[in-house]
């Protein structure tokens, strides 16, 4: 059979975008099929504008630890939201033209509406011109995730973390529901840009499935930045508070009444609409589309990678998938990528950055640590600690995990991923000369191990 398309891609994500241009650049022909604006989730309502709401934020401690070096500012500094808001829907456009930019550079076709499967081979597209119909030999599900509802009464007064990026106004007083990667991102920037943050979590931890001293660590540290951190708690519902804002119902008769509301509380896939259930392609009960290791469906033309898989949901590892995918059909077919060591990091304040195993990961870890106050904070004054922890193999002498809190420490962490790929043990490390005076250094200095628990 002849198709109009050798790939047809729906979702014109990070993953999505890299698959096509990848597959058009050996050789194929391609489309690629978007509702909303290009980048996916990481451009538009994720990793960039998140990072650049972190980055103003930290402005207000740079202000206050400037007096301990000898800085007298002038006034007190004040935060114009609307400004910034400007500013950072400027690169995010900017980013969006650059990737439709890539996708006609690289000659995929980008078809701008939203996409159904109607067989295994055709894709109809609902464009502003009225319904479209292509067919393709391999169809890419490149379509991401959302925000998870909640489902308490009341929570349609909520923010999802989506809606963060066009707020009209910052709220003077947040409640922030989670505990997860988000959650713990935006009390951070909202405190930081002077919001009192109340963060609320149901689960006796932070941070789950990271390392269990990492998980401490930061939640002391976020209470030290004034954050009302709430472990063991849920809310009820929320409503609407006479003042105007909302009111927080939490357990034995607690109410908290706050501005706004954010509910981070994870996400899931997007399937829906996808006209998956009618092929009988394979879902899990969130909704993830299952696939194999060649990240094919079990309908043989249908294909899926990053978030929609619910499998490893960074966008580097979209990326990443997206080549191999592309090299898989159209290239190097034995092409493949290895999930192991992949680094991750929060940007709370202060971040924390990881890679490898856990401790409790490894049976009989030899663990080295180190507590200490970051140094420039030896003359600001701020009450801070930073946390680095080696979880090491006792029979190999292989590094199997990097944990860090503290300072740079996902600029750190980035480094200590080629190592682990690259098989590094402990012996190399103390073998290894520091760079004086660098957080990093503590890596390589640590020298006696923790005691055996």
């Amino acid at each position: 059979m002849v198709y109009d398309y050798d790939l047809f891609t729906i979702g014109a994500g990070s993953g999505g975008v890299r698959a096509s241009r990848v597959a058009a650049g050996l050789g194929a022909r391609v489309a690629i099929a978007e509702a909303d604006r290009l980048g996916g989730t990481c451009v538009n309502v994720g990793c960039v504008p998140k990072k650049l709401m972190v980055y103003a934020s930290q402005y207000a401690d740079a202000f206050t630890d400037a007096r301990g070096f000898g800085w007298t500012l002038p006034e007190a500094p004040r935060f114009d939201w609307t400004a910034f808001r400007d500013a950072m829907d400027r690169e995010v456009a900017r980013l969006n033209a650059t990737y439709g930019r890539l996708l006609a550079g690289s000659g995929c076709a980008l078809i701008r509406g939203r996409a159904r499967l109607l067989d295994p081979h055709t894709v109809e597209v609902a464009t502003a011109d009225g319904p479209a119909r292509y067919t393709a030999q391999h169809v890419l599900l490149a379509t991401g995730g959302r925000p998870r509802r909640p489902l308490e009464p009341g929570t349609e007064r909520a923010w999802l973390s989506d809606d963060v990026f066009a707020m009209r106004a910052l709220p003077r007083r947040l409640l922030v529901v989670g505990g997860g990667y988000i959650a713990l991102e935006m009390a951070c920037v909202f405190s930081g840009l002077g919001a009192q943050v109340t963060l609320v979590h149901r689960g006796p931890r932070l941070l789950h499935g990271f390392d269990e001293d990492v998980r401490t660590v930061i939640a002391t540290e976020l209470e030290k930045r004034g954050i009302d951190v709430r472990l063991h708690t849920r809310v009820e519902c929320l409503e609407d508070a006479p003042s105007g804002g909302i009111c927080a119902l939490l357990p034995h008769e607690e109410s908290l009444e706050v501005d706004a509301a954010l509910y981070a509380i994870g996400r899931v896939p997007n399937t829906e609409g996808l006209g998956l259930e009618a092929l009988g392609v394979a879902q899990d009960a969130d909704g993830a589309v299952i696939v194999d290791a060649r990240y094919r469906t079990n309908v043989a033309s249908v294909l899926a990678l990053g978030d929609v898989t619910n499998r490893m949901n960074l966008t580097p590892v979209a990326i990443e998938e997206g080549i191999v995918l592309a090299h898989q059909l159209f290239g190097d077919r034995a092409r493949a990528l290895d999930y192991e060591n992949v680094p991750t990091a929060v940007f709370s304040q202060p971040p924390v950055a990881t890679v490898g195993l856990a401790e409790r990961e490894v049976p009989g870890a030899i663990v080295y640590e180190s507590d200490f106050r970051p140094m420039a904070h030896t003359i600001s004054g701020r009450d801070t600690r930073a946390y680095m922890k080696l979880v090491v193999d006792p029979v190999s002498d292989r590094v199997l995990g990097v944990h860090l809190v503290g300072p740079d420490a996902p600029e750190i962490i980035q480094g200590f991923a080629v190592a682990l790929r690259a098989g590094v043990t402990k012996a190399a490390l103390d073998a290894t000369v520091g760079l004086h005076p660098t957080a990093a250094e503590e890596l390589v200095t640590m020298r006696a191990p923790r005691p055996a628990q």
